[in-house]
């Protein structure tokens, strides 16, 4: 699909990190942009930025564990610009990564999933439709994780899970798309492939009283920047990749119409290969041997 001046882009997760990288990234390229969080201080900056600019925008407080709320935005965007060209179901929290997964609470893994799974369903449901009947070229970009979807991650089950769940969704909705033969496609993107300075260590700012913790948090991080800091302590350099990176890989997927969104690493390569090798071979899963769970 080729991105071109007056196609609108819908992003959720919009006001920080991947998500507004995104929006300025599409911006760059001429589209209006509809952008969707849930944090309305940090979604108004985000929008004046943009309208600063000359960008045309339209800014919706989202919950996009809330159906209705997704159904909203979609209705928002159709009446303010006509049409929807490109959807990035990004909003994601991070939730569950204190102890052995049976420990976790209930609401650990009902919030994650009401956002991380729940959120891109909604999502499809709401846009998908609306493209298909618009006839025009569209894409539909669904972030996961390498977390999830490259190799689990034993030291946060929960996020891990649903962002497992992302991947096998997309790759259904592209089975389907094809079987419509529309000119609307749809890609999987894992961030990466490094770590991300995103707002997603500090999820719990966000979590809503009906997915109220039990127990205190046990975790002794309340943010990125601790957790940076103890590792630099310990003698570990952690590296970073841009989120404008990561927009950059969404532009050229798109353009390239590339299911798999995926940066060049060779960690992630030997983490395919390994599971892949595994399972070829029906073995036991020694590569998750390898994480220290405290």
């Amino acid at each position: 699909m080729r991105l071109r001046e007056g196609q609108v882009a819908v992003v959720t997760g919009a006001a920080s990190g991947i998500g507004l990288a995104m929006v300025r990234r599409f911006a760059a390229e001429g589209l209006k942009v509809v952008l969707a969080d849930v944090e309305e201080g940090a979604l108004e900056k985000a929008a004046a930025e943009l309208r600063a600019q000359g960008v045309q925008v339209l800014a919706r407080v989202t919950d996009v564990s809330e159906r209705d709320d997704v159904t909203a935005l979609a209705d928002a965007a159709y009446d303010t610009f006509g049409a929807v060209h490109v959807l990035c179901n990004n909003a994601g929290v991070g939730s569950g990564a204190e102890g052995r997964m049976w420990e976790h609470e209930v609401n650990d893994w009902k919030w994650a999933f009401a956002v991380n799974v729940w959120g891109v369903f909604h999502g499809i449901q709401a846009f998908v439709p609306r493209m298909l009947a618009g006839g025009e070229p569209g894409h539909v970009v669904n972030t996961s994780s390498g977390d999830g979807g490259i190799a689990p991650l034993p030291t946060a089950s929960v996020y891990a899970v649903t962002k497992a769940a992302v991947v096998t969704m997309t790759e259904s909705l592209y089975a389907h798309l094809r079987a419509e033969s529309v000119p609307v496609s749809t890609s999987v993107l894992f961030p990466g492939p490094h770590m991300l300075r995103t707002g997603l260590w500090e999820s719990h700012r966000n979590r809503p009283s009906r997915y109220a913790k039990e127990r205190p948090r046990r975790t002794p991080y309340r943010s990125l920047g601790q957790w940076e800091t103890a590792m630099k302590a310990a003698g570990h350099e952690i590296e970073f990749t841009p989120v404008e990176d990561v927009a950059e890989t969404v532009v050229e997927g798109i353009t390239a119409d590339r299911f798999w969104m995926l940066p060049a690493s060779e960690h992630s390569d030997r983490q395919i290969r390994a599971r892949a090798r595994s399972m070829l071979d029906r073995a036991n899963p020694s590569y998750l041997e390898s994480f220290i769970l405290d």
